[in-house]
């Protein structure tokens, strides 16, 4: 009998966290060998238990998720990753695959899809929503066609958009892109001028009510069919 694969679930919201672990115990070849909600006790788990496959949201107590994966693809301490998040596929998806995860669904992918998905990766495939591999494959055999305003930018612009999103400030976005707080200040200037904001305030609004960015007040959209 084989042994079930080590789970590590990652996420800042404890209903979504408690359900996801739930429902990998459940299942005879999966185990969850960790949960944490930031980078540290993330760190901390890897090196207890060297987890087999990591469940992995974007946003998170401390920082960013995007960040915690470029940084153990730095370390060379990478594992297989589904990204799970409410972030827009479309405008994510691709550059998180590109940065190292093995998979990207958003949070309303029923239980089992997830996972589907879960299991897809561990047999060394890619997992994607069926909506984000036909425009994958749309997109490689048509002419690329304008790219919005969020497509524009570059893969820094959109993390520290994404972690203005989150309420984070200059510093604590500084602190986990390992950049200057001057460094922030620049790129804060470019998004504004790309997405057509005058002032910071605008800027950070915009982020936080952004379709690609995540509704705090929704409840836990991880769902199962039962």
């Amino acid at each position: 009998m084989n042994p079930r694969k080590r789970i590590l679930v990652v996420d800042d919201h404890p209903l979504v966290r408690s359900g996801l672990c739930q429902a990998i115990a459940a299942t005879a070849d999966l185990e969850v060998c960790g949960e944490a909600d930031g980078w540290r006790e993330v760190l901390e788990i890897m090196q207890a238990t060297n987890p087999d496959l990591i469940v992995l949201d974007l946003n998170l107590k401390d920082g960013s998720g995007w960040t915690l994966l470029e940084h153990l693809q730095a370390r060379g301490e990478l594992r297989p990753v589904l990204v799970l998040s409410v972030c827009d596929e479309q405008v994510y998806a691709q550059r998180l695959l590109k940065a190292g995860a093995r998979g990207y669904l958003m949070k309303d992918t029923p239980i089992e899809g997830v996972l589907a998905a879960i299991r897809k990766i561990l047999t060394g495939q890619l997992a994607l929503s069926e909506t984000m591999t036909s425009l994958l494959l749309e997109n490689a055999a048509t002419p690329s066609a304008a790219a919005t305003p969020m497509e524009q930018l570059s893969t820094r612009e959109l993390q520290v958009y994404e972690m203005l999103g989150c309420g984070l400030g200059n510093k604590a976005i500084a602190d986990n892109l390992g950049v200057s707080h001057k460094t922030i200040g620049t790129y804060k200037a470019r998004l504004m001028e790309k997405l057509g904001y005058r002032t910071t305030p605008e800027l950070m609004l915009h982020a936080r009510q952004s379709p690609a960015m995540p509704d705090e007040s929704a409840p836990p959209p991880v769902k199962g069919n039962r």
